[in-house]
């Protein structure tokens, strides 16, 4: 009889640790089923079943992995090396070597059209890059925009590749899994795992360049620039550029990708019109955040606060004011200052968007058409023309207007934003289109006119 239960008690313990193994092994399935209250019945739909997302990564790496690329960049540069012996002696010479840099690329056309970071391709003498196959292949530069860190690269020769299908990174959501797809430390065709973990993430406070990354703890280390960051159905949502670092150069947690949007629009830019054609409102302004709010007296705490409104541009002829709260554009949210940019810079000049103000508690829906920056990039200032109301101001009819300055050797000289420049070398500047024209290599002096009617004159070795 004793043995009798004992056989019962082990029977029944085996069935109940089968069940319990089951239940834990198999995907968990949650049912909804109408709630009954004393009046009404809750307008749940009877028996839905929602079951958990497999995490298969198989199919998205196989779509993505022959389609990144390593890429060699060999420049030319001089150096201090000793060349013989001798020369620890009697001194060193100039001497010129080969430096070797290494990243990634994503193909994204089948006649071998390549999207990568900037970084990875500038200063080059040559540039060869190797498909998944150890197939090595020549390639030249189409073209690049440093402000977002992406370069287009074109495959010398007639071939027809795999390439990497561009996806809507607006439509991205943050916990999402993403694939991160690389050459790290000259090792091919490396994929790794994560989530999306935030988005609009911007270092301006950086670099001044107003960007706008997706933020990934996939893995991406040294070699991983320039490579896919892809959605589970293998479609590239996303350029990886940047990693937080220890100062190692070493993946430590987090990691950021140019969205596909800005990479697409950038790519398709350079190719039909060979520049990048950038699109903006005419707003200057800050992202709000609490501090903010409660200093300006406001009730909002997220959105972008315009501060000014440039000149002769969309925002002002469609009737947005100094301290209207930009909070949508189109169907695009706008807490921050990344926001409003990165959605910016999927557009181009001559399209319209719908832009969503708060003015004194009410909220209005405006139609601004986006129109080409009327700025240009020279010598680390930003310049653009003299509007009519500044000529006056400033008693000129000469020079261009310095609306910002990145170059740190005129700043610790005084040159600020909201000055004149009225010469170079000499040459009096009469509008933008002529700074272009100059030479930035060959500047040996520059004349300003600063606010306070005070002329200033420069003049470097």
């Amino acid at each position: 009889m004793k043995s009798f239960f004992k056989y019962a008690a082990v029977a029944f313990g085996a069935a109940f640790l089968t069940l319990v193994g089951y239940h834990l092994t198999q995907k968990q399935t949650v049912v909804y089923k109408p709630v009954q209250t004393k009046t009404a019945t809750t307008n749940f739909t009877p028996t839905t079943t929602v079951k958990a997302i497999a995490t298969d990564f198989t199919a998205a790496a196989e779509k993505t992995i022959d389609a990144v690329v390593h890429i060699t960049n060999t420049s030319i540069e001089k150096g201090q090396r000793p060349s013989s012996f001798m020369e620890y002696f009697y001194g060193r010479s100039a001497r010129e070597y080969p430096r070797i840099g290494m990243g990634s690329g994503v193909i994204v056309s089948s006649d071998g059209y390549i999207i990568t970071n900037n970084h990875v391709v500038e200063g080059a003498t040559t540039l060869e890059i190797t498909t998944n196959d150890n197939k090595k292949y020549e390639v030249e530069v189409i073209g690049s925009d440093s402000n977002a860190d992406i370069a287009v690269l074109k495959i010398k020769g007639d071939y027809t590749f795999p390439y990497v299908r561009f996806a809507d990174s607006d439509n991205t959501r943050i916990g999402e899994w993403v694939l991160a797809v690389g050459n790290p430390y000259n090792l091919n065709s490396t994929v790794t795992a994560g989530i999306i973990s935030a988005k609009s993430r911007d270092f301006s406070d950086y670099d001044n360049k107003n960007q706008s990354f997706i933020q990934t703890d996939a893995a991406v280390n040294s070699g991983n620039s320039g490579g896919a960051l892809v959605n589970l159905d293998g479609d590239l949502i996303g350029i990886n550029t940047a990693i937080t670092s220890n100062g190692m150069g070493t993946f430590i947690g987090y990691s950021f990708a140019v969205p596909s949007n800005i990479a697409r629009k950038i790519f398709e830019d350079i190719i039909e019109y060979g520049n990048v054609q950038k699109a903006l409102l005419g707003v200057t302004g800050n992202g709000l955040n609490a501090r903010m709010a409660e200093q300006l007296g406001i009730e909002e705490t997220e959105g972008f606060y315009v501060g000014g409104l440039e000149a002769d541009m969309g925002a002002i002829e469609a009737g947005i004011q100094k301290g209207d709260i930009i909070t949508k554009i189109d169907n695009t949210p706008i807490r921050k200052f990344a926001d409003l940019t990165g959605y910016l810079g999927s557009k181009r000049p001559g399209e319209r968007v719908d832009v969503t103000v708060v003015r004194e508690g009410k909220t209005l829906i405006l139609a601004v058409v986006l129109k080409a920056t009327p700025f240009v990039n020279y010598y680390g200032m930003r310049l653009r023309n003299l509007s009519e109301k500044e000529r006056e101001l400033y008693d000129t009819t000469k020079g261009v207007y310095v609306s910002g300055i990145e170059n740190s050797r005129l700043f610790r000289r005084g040159v600020q934003a909201g000055d004149v420049l009225l010469a170079v070398n000499g040459n009096e500047i009469n509008s933008k289109s002529e700074v272009l024209s100059l030479d930035e290599e060959s500047i040996y002096e520059l004349n300003f006119l600063n606010k306070n009617g005070e002329k200033m004159r420069f003049i470097f070795e």
